[in-house]
């Protein structure tokens, strides 16, 4: 940079002018010894002689870009010596750095939206959810509300990861008190969570919409429900995986074939939408419905997530344990009521 060749040439400006200066400080004071007599390193002994040499440096001139110009001439220097007692000064050198501009701004800093998220909060709209974890007491899973579920992970049974959230529930996980099976699952909730949600199949227009992967099952029983719709008495119609087979399962019984050969991993949409007495069911943004339920029903919600239809007495004691699981991953989640 200019500042700093700027800087090298007057340093070593300033180490001639220092050296002649020195030499002519040394051929006087051996002259001035011969004319005394006396031993130089004598005269350095008794102080009698200092030298003050006295250095004009070049006034910098100023340009039109704000930077000053270094003169070309040389400065000129003015040698003073003089006889006295007082010590010679000191020379002090510094390394203190010269600070070097730089055109660049400050570092941007990428926000956690930027990035996905790290909460499932910030991936789904979680709002109007509570969640049913594997763990807990027996028969007394953990749930977890609003508004502690908006700042929630749990590793490894609900977190984000593999680009959306993902829900897992093991053989051996914790069950509610009404089912054999454990699941780590949302069930929908209104007024921001504080509220269960409780609708009617002949009232209004309700659907839910989701994008989604199954990506494990069980070792034995590969059974895996991936959304449903709840009463008040048990499910009504779910999305269920009998690997490989994927279903539409009414009353515990498989309706209709969405995928007769799913591969694990494989996304797919579904979308329920209910209506005058009627539960839709819509595979992939297809026009037309998969299946259509014809059914009053009421008390009801929706429910989406990892439901495990398996458990440690379906698999087996070698093989109840936490590496054995059902596992589903939610990329896009929607709910409305009109």
């Amino acid at each position: 940079m200019d500042i700093q060749r700027e800087i090298r040439q007057e340093f070593v400006m300033f180490s001639l002018i220092f050296f002649t200066l020195t030499v002519a400080f040394f051929l006087m004071l051996v002259h001035y010894s011969k004319e005394d007599k006396t031993p130089v390193f004598a005269q350095f002994t008794e102080g009698s002689l200092t030298p003050s040499p006295t250095l004009t440096p070049p006034t910098p001139t100023p340009t039109e870009s704000g930077r000053a110009e270094t003169p070309t001439s040389l400065p000129t220097l003015t040698l003073t010596v003089m006889l006295t007692n007082t010590p010679a000064p000191t020379a002090v050198l510094t390394n203190t750095p010269i600070p070097i501009p730089t055109e660049s701004g400050p570092t941007p800093t990428t926000s956690v939206s930027t990035l996905g998220g790290t909460y499932p909060s910030q991936i789904l709209n979680l709002s109007d959810w509570k969640l049913t974890l594997p763990t807990g007491k027996s028969k007394s899973p953990t749930e977890i509300t609003q508004p502690e579920l908006a700042k929630y992970n749990n590793d490894p049974w609900f977190l984000v990861a593999q680009g959306g959230v993902r829900f897992r529930a093991a053989v051996n996980g914790v069950t509610t008190s009404g089912s054999g099976y454990p699941r780590s699952e949302l069930r929908e909730m209104t007024n921001e969570g504080k509220e269960k949600a409780s609708w009617s199949s002949t009232s209004g227009i309700h659907t839910m919409a989701i994008e989604q992967a199954i990506t494990a099952v069980p070792q034995k029983k590969q059974h895996v429900v991936a959304g449903q719709i709840h009463d008040s008495d048990d499910d009504v119609i779910v999305i269920r995986l009998e690997y490989p087979k994927l279903y539409v399962n009414v009353d515990g019984k498989n309706k209709y074939t969405l995928d007769a050969n799913y591969t694990l991993g494989k996304r797919f949409t579904v979308k329920f939408e209910v209506k005058d007495g009627q539960t839709k069911i819509y595979y992939n943004n297809a026009s037309e419905p998969s299946y259509v339920l014809s059914k009053n029903y009421s008390k009801a919600y929706f429910k989406a997530g990892d439901y495990t239809q398996s458990n440690c007495s379906k698999e087996g004691s070698g093989l109840c344990n936490d590496s054995n699981f059902g596992e589903v991953v939610i990329y896009q989640l929607s709910v409305t009521h009109q």
